[in-house]
């Protein structure tokens, strides 16, 4: 049993009375492929990043049944007794493959697919969605914000306007789409981001004056620090922040006003007062829009808070977990799908492959086996990519993708894959996916 927390009960009722009625009619143990895909891309977007894989692994290991969560179950009638003692022996020991954390996605993508009997690939199907839609959504929008910023620096504040567990989620999904800090140190510790921060308004107006805040700030923290100038009046707080700091000051904040207009009149004021070398830094509310307005403007780094962390108005990426293959009684593989209107999915396993031309991604390349003789066995797509990895073998997770050494390795392939993008993917506006997803027969 883990020494860490148990995440068995991080899921929905239901999935837990389906495993009871399966258990009870003899299904619970067939063999079962489930598929995490997205029907859409929510809002417009272009493309979608897969996040949350890593933190996904580690919480799957953890779903374990311990004392505490079985008296739950027992207590509140959940379950029958002997559900409860299928349960005390509980772990997934199937297998997950799926796309690499950082990679991009597109409808139909099989983002994530999990094999195992009903019983044991069943119940993680919430923990799978409320992590993957939550991590793609901030990963999404933190890459279309990556792309405005055309290089400059960007950090991620947003942790006082989503859930504190939220907050180092987003903080890491944020670093794997491209920023390159964030303010929560939670994130920092746990994930490996570099993590950024100095003052808030509440320094400034504890002290006197602006003057004392800035000198107390510099002893403190060196001149080297950054000054936020706009509690008061602006152009009065670059000038006292060069008098006290000296023309080596490292920056300044600017948190309010009409930002193209205000960062360049900070720039030439410092100019003026030759403090040439330091840097503005803009916050106040931006977005991936917002970030695109300032390309012009002579900043140097941004901080982005509410509009990350929520997904810039996307705050799902609207996953599904649906059941694509199944054995049935005589033993035999059998696709299956949902054919609801608006609703429907493709039955049988798949396996995708980016295409490319000249190094230039061109289409989302989905091949279907609905044959299952040999359910392992996909076609191969010579010049193409393949997107899958394996992330769990017989219950035994990818090391690789754990810990700080994942977010590493995601931020890595993110920015490899995101370079395969056409220019047409960088605009912002609303539009149909950048590649067309082609469904093939595997056989």
């Amino acid at each position: 049993m883990s020494a860490r927390a148990s995440t068995a009960l991080l899921t929905d009722r239901y999935e837990l009375t389906m495993l009871d009625a399966a258990l009870r009619d003899g299904t619970a143990h067939r063999r079962c492929v489930f598929e995490v895909f997205g029907r859409r891309l929510p809002g417009g977007r272009r493309f979608g990043v897969v996040a949350g894989t890593g933190r996904l692994l580690q919480l799957i290991e953890d779903f374990r049944f311990g004392d505490e969560e079985l008296r739950y179950l027992r207590d509140e009638r959940v379950v029958d007794a002997a559900t409860v003692r299928w349960l005390e022996d509980y772990s997934f020991r199937g297998t997950v493959t799926g796309y690499r954390e950082g990679e991009l996605y597109f409808p139909g993508s099989p983002v994530l697919t999990v094999e195992g009997s009903f019983a044991e690939a069943v119940i993680l199907e919430t923990l799978a969605l409320s992590v993957l839609n939550h991590d793609s959504a901030v990963a999404t929008a933190a890459a279309r914000m990556s792309i405005a910023a055309g290089g400059r620096p960007l950090a991620e504040m947003g942790s006082r306007r989503t859930g504190e567990r939220s907050a180092v989620a987003a903080a890491r999904a944020a670093h794997i789409a491209g920023f390159d800090a964030t303010s929560n140190l939670q994130a920092g510790s746990e994930w490996g981001i570099p993590t950024m921060g100095t003052a808030a308004h509440s320094w400034t107006l504890l002290h006197d004056s602006e003057e004392d805040a800035f000198r107390a700030q510099i002893v403190a923290l060196g001149t080297g620090t950054t000054l936020l100038i706009d509690t008061y009046d602006i152009r009065t707080g670059v000038e006292t922040a060069v008098r006290v700091a000296g023309t080596a000051l490292g920056g300044v904040r600017i948190d309010s006003g009409d930002l193209p207009t205000v960062a360049a009149q900070v720039r030439r004021q410092l100019d003026d007062l030759g403090a040439t070398s330091t840097r503005i830094t803009v916050t106040s509310d931006l977005d991936e829009f917002a970030l695109a307005a300032l390309a012009a403007s002579p900043v140097d780094a941004y901080g982005v808070g509410t509009s990350v962390v929520t997904g810039s108005g996307t705050p799902t990426a609207g996953m599904v977990y649906k059941l694509v293959a199944r054995r049935d009684a005589a033993g035999a593989w059998v696709p299956v799908a949902k054919t609801s209107s608006a609703k429907g999915s493709r039955g049988g396993r798949k396996a995708a492959f980016r295409t490319l031309v000249n190094g230039v991604a061109a289409a989302e390349l989905i091949a279907v086996s609905d044959g299952f003789d040999e359910l392992d066995t996909v076609a191969e797509h010579p010049g193409s990519r393949p997107l899958q990895t394996t992330l769990i073998d017989e219950g035994r997770c990818d090391a690789t993708a754990l810990g700080a050494a994942g977010v590493a390795a995601a931020r890595e392939h993110h920015s490899r894959v995101r370079a395969e993008l056409p220019v047409a993917a960088h605009a912002l506006s609303r539009s149909d996916p950048t590649l067309p997803t082609i469904t093939v027969d595997a056989s």
